[in-house]
């Protein structure tokens, strides 16, 4: 599905976070990557959503090298996006929108999709439903809470059905029982749908309970890729379990070695 292949990437003026670094993520994995601040994390999102370009390597999800964004990824961000002037159904519409708006020309919308009217209201009404935010389509971004906002924000980037979410601390802002359940709802699209998904956090609990595999980023320049393997990742009961207390322990133990 992802294949960074020798990946070399810095801001002017500062030092490199990446060299030659190369990284490969199969279709339908679930992964999660943590490292201090500073250490590249949501640069490397945004390299593989061909917002950045890296200084040298490429990157090839599905065949293709990545030159600008694809259609066919999601990113879901940590400040969530919405349109303020916009009802919730509007927000939630809005990519829907503009792929009718410009047609399947393979820039807005993947080459080839049939983009039926009704169809995409069905997915709206689906996701929504799917996400417990149907009963507030008519409101706007101001009159929700934080949780509210969240789940439009995914809502609008999962009624694309993207191959590839990229998620940038989604619930960093979060109270712990929102997060949580917002965790739980996650982990659950992903064991349905099988969907190629990287998240991106600061928090240890959240990278070992959502990541079977988890990438763990160095505060100096990433040369090799640093992975754990965590199987039991997404598990009901998981939480509770002592392997998931002595996984989050290794976690912050590695982390503290990486600085």
């Amino acid at each position: 599905m992802i294949e960074a292949e020798n990946l070399t990437f810095g801001y002017t003026g500062q030092n490199k976070i990446f060299d030659r670094f190369s990284l490969h993520i199969d279709r339908g994995e679930a992964w999660s990557v943590i490292g201090p601040s500073g250490c590249g994390k949501s640069t490397l999102l945004y390299l593989l959503a061909g917002l950045k370009k890296p200084d040298a390597g490429k990157i090839v999800i599905a065949g293709n090298q990545v030159k600008r964004p694809r259609p066919e990824t999601g990113l879901v961000l940590q400040d969530h996006g919405l349109l303020p002037w916009a009802t919730v159904r509007e927000n939630v519409s809005l990519g829907l929108t503009i792929r009718r708006m410009y047609g399947p020309d393979g820039c807005h919308a993947p080459s080839g999709m049939i983009i039926d009217c009704r169809e995409a209201e069905e997915k709206v009404d689906y996701w929504m439903k799917w996400l417990g935010i149907d009963h507030l389509q008519d409101q706007f971004p101001d009159q929700l809470s934080r949780g509210q906002r969240q789940r439009t924000a995914i809502a609008r980037t999962l009624v694309l059905e993207p191959d590839l979410l990229l998620m940038d601390e989604p619930f960093s802002a979060l109270d712990i029982p929102i997060r949580i359940e917002l965790q739980h709802i996650m982990v659950e699209f992903n064991r349905k749908s099988g969907l190629t998904s990287i998240t991106v956090t600061h928090d240890i609990e959240e990278a070992v309970f959502l990541g079977r595999k988890i990438l763990v980023l160095s505060g100096s320049c990433n040369n090799n890729a640093c992975i754990i393997e965590n199987d039991m990742a997404g598990k009901a009961g998981f939480r509770g379990e002592s392997d998931f207390r002595k996984r989050c322990e290794t976690l912050k133990n590695l982390l503290g070695s990486v600085k």
